[in-house]
């Protein structure tokens, strides 16, 4: 029967079972007596809500805490083995894969290296698929246990009803990729386990949002820096957790010729693999036959070096004049969304951490206008280079929350609830 404002018991249910989980999830362990200021619910709900999750296993004791003149009130938490979730980064510099139960504890890894071929679709496709099964394999979880798999991957991506999650990655040659109907031919999975595909910076985004730095902030954006650049930003006055693509925004007319074809873009100065390039036309040492990330620690080195070898020149004018496009373009969102936080992460933005930072800051705050430069602080992320595999387990996660801790439906063919609105309602404040 539905109420007045449309919902039924059913859809009442849920949500208690979801705003328990999610306080207990955040914050536990809490007591039952806890639970009801944190959650609004009346002290019978929370008991009833409380028994229904011990009987589906997904709450369990943590103990007991003393209670004033009273016994003492048993503690609750989520237990851990209840749910799991894998999450993937289609990174530039390879595929990880990682398995989490469901408080995101990784459980297993595997990581496929992408030389040559690079963003070859089968390739990707076959590093995704044998990264789930040695996954799997390596915890011996059954397939059918995953609450789901969340995928990070470079470019726009398209959720369509007729072939799921489409990829447009006109950086890496992907044109209209059904990557989601790719996955399921031959997937290892089955049909009830769902994919959520978003993009990479906005996975990263998410997971800095609800576990690291941008924990607790209303207005961040979250930069992803490697071989190109991206963000995710997170704003009352946006989507929550929209991707942008930061990295093709011009900032030099009839400029370097970009990845995407078009001319003056960000990333045609401040990605890792402009950077080398650069680095190499200037007559810069770039080591040859290498990666990317392995060359970007030689250009590290080279300009800042330990003990009292001098710099090389080149490797620091590159680096210095890096710096100030990517503060030019964060000078851009600043004024554009006026963030509290700007965090960046990325293997290059990790990889160069400290020693790059505060002269991107300067210039972000230099070229910013005044008001909204006062107000924002610029950091570096705290998850590391796992954050976008986090970030794409929590897809799954945010799922299931949504569904008040039940399981996604059996049949192939139904299509999760938006579990984009779920990130929204259950990020932590």
């Amino acid at each position: 029967m539905a109420g007045r404002n449309g919902r039924t018991v059913r859809d009442l249910r849920r949500a208690n079972r979801t705003a328990v989980l999610q306080r207990l999830y955040f914050d536990g362990p809490l007591s039952r007596f806890e639970l009801g200021p944190a959650t609004g619910l009346s002290s019978g709900s929370v008991s009833n809500v409380v028994a229904d999750l011990v009987a589906d296993g997904l709450v369990e004791e943590a103990g007991s805490v003393d209670s004033d003149g009273g016994r003492p009130r048993t503690l609750l938490r989520v237990a851990p083995a209840s749910g799991h979730m894998i999450g993937v980064d289609v990174g530039e510099t390879r595929v990880r894969v990682e398995l989490f139960d469901l408080t995101l504890t990784e459980l297993a890894r595997a990581e496929r290296p992408l030389t040559q071929q690079r963003y070859e679709v089968e390739v990707i496709v076959d590093h995704i698929r044998s990264g789930i099964d040695e996954v799997l394999a390596a915890a011996g979880l059954a397939p059918e246990r995953l609450l789901g798999v969340g995928i990070g991957v470079p470019g726009i991506v398209e959720h369509t009803p007729e072939g799921g999650a489409v990829v447009h990655g006109q950086t890496i040659g992907w044109d209209a990729i059904p990557l989601e109907s790719l996955l399921r031919t031959g997937s290892p999975l089955p049909g009830s386990v769902p994919y959520f595909i978003d993009n990479g910076a906005r996975t990263l985004g998410q997971a800095e949002m609800w576990f690291g730095a941008g924990r607790g902030a209303r207005n961040a954006l979250v930069v992803l820096f490697g071989s190109g650049v991206g963000a995710c930003l997170a704003t009352p006055e946006v989507e929550h957790g929209r991707a942008v693509e930061w990295g093709h925004l011009t900032v030099r007319v009839r400029g370097r010729r970009c990845r995407c074809g078009a001319l003056g873009c960000l990333e045609a100065y401040a990605g890792a693999e402009s950077l080398l390039a650069r680095w190499r036309e200037e007559g810069g040492a770039v080591p040859g036959g290498t990666d990317e990330e392995t060359a970007l620690t030689a250009m590290l080195a080279a300009a800042y070096p330990a003990g009292d070898t001098a710099p090389d020149p080149v490797a620091l004018a590159v680096l210095e004049e890096t710096a100030e496009y990517l503060g030019a373009g964060l000078s851009d969102l600043i004024n554009l969304f006026q963030p509290e936080r700007i965090l960046m992460g990325g293997w290059a933005g990790l990889q160069l951490g400290s020693r790059f930072l505060p002269a991107v800051r300067r210039h972000a705050l230099s070229y910013a206008l005044r008001h909204p430069a006062e107000k924002v602080t610029i950091e570096l992320g705290r998850l590391g280079p796992d954050a976008v595999t986090v970030g794409a387990a929590i897809l799954p996660l945010a799922d299931f929350f949504s569904r008040g801790g039940r399981r996604p439906a059996p049949d192939p063919e139904s299509p999760p609830p938006a579990w984009r609105t779920a990130l929204e309602d259950r990020a932590p404040r």
